[in-house]
């Protein structure tokens, strides 16, 4: 439930996930009735991300807006634009790849504005979806190393590839939400047929496939 917490960093190196999770969390919060759902990325998606052969529902497709910026000037001017966009405001607003707009001008400046816009953009939804209701941001930023990001996100879910067993891809979330609560850990499992399986992450050491849960025990 993105939308209820503060705007939050997805971090991971290539083929950890983010865009799964980003993917799928788009289609909770688009099964949730709350308003549409903005996802932004640089390219469209080539396929569908794992994890979401179960919850295709053509519903809740149609919810998704996606967006396809080319570039960091065409990424500020829609954002600078978003105030200007016809129809109910999203209950989500998703950014994945910000690492390759950053890429484009790296200086601390640029960064900074474009993260501003970002979290501008959520709050103006907000604003829009009326009281008691605000629109939740995630962004996803590849990276090798856990990062700062200062005040702008206090929220950080660091991905971890990892290997469950044969003919499951797997991952290790660990959750910082920021000193609104502990940080947590979990195992999240993509399995042959496309089904996400969450589960709290085995505090003992040992097998982690001891603590991937079952469909009566992990969070679907």
């Amino acid at each position: 439930t993105a939308a209820a917490g503060p705007p939050l960093l997805l971090l991971g190196a290539p083929g950890s996930g983010k865009t799964a999770l980003l993917f799928a969390a788009a289609l909770e919060a688009a099964g949730e009735g709350q308003g549409p759902v903005l996802f932004l990325t640089r390219r469209p998606l080539q396929s569908l991300p794992r994890g979401t052969g179960t919850t295709l529902d053509p519903m809740r497709l149609q919810k998704i807006r996606f967006q396809y910026p080319p570039s960091t000037r065409e990424l500020f001017r829609l954002l600078c634009s978003a105030h200007e966009a016809p129809g109910p405001a999203p209950s989500l607003l998703l950014l994945d790849g910000l690492e390759e707009y950053l890429a484009e001008d790296p200086e601390l400046q640029e960064a900074a504005y474009l993260i501003a816009l970002l979290l501008d953009t959520a709050a103006h939804f907000s604003h829009r979806l009326g009281p008691g209701r605000d629109c939740g941001l995630m962004v996803a930023l590849q990276t090798q190393e856990e990062a700062d990001s200062g005040d702008y996100f206090p929220a950080q879910c660091w991905l971890q590839p990892d290997a469950p067993g044969p003919g499951e891809h797997g991952l290790r979330a660990c959750l910082d939400p920021g000193g609104l609560g502990p940080r947590t850990e979990w195992w999240v499992t993509f399995r042959s047929d496309g089904e996400m399986m969450i589960a709290p992450w085995p505090t003992q050491a040992g097998d982690p496939s001891s603590g991937k849960g079952s469909s009566s025990g992990g969070q679907r």
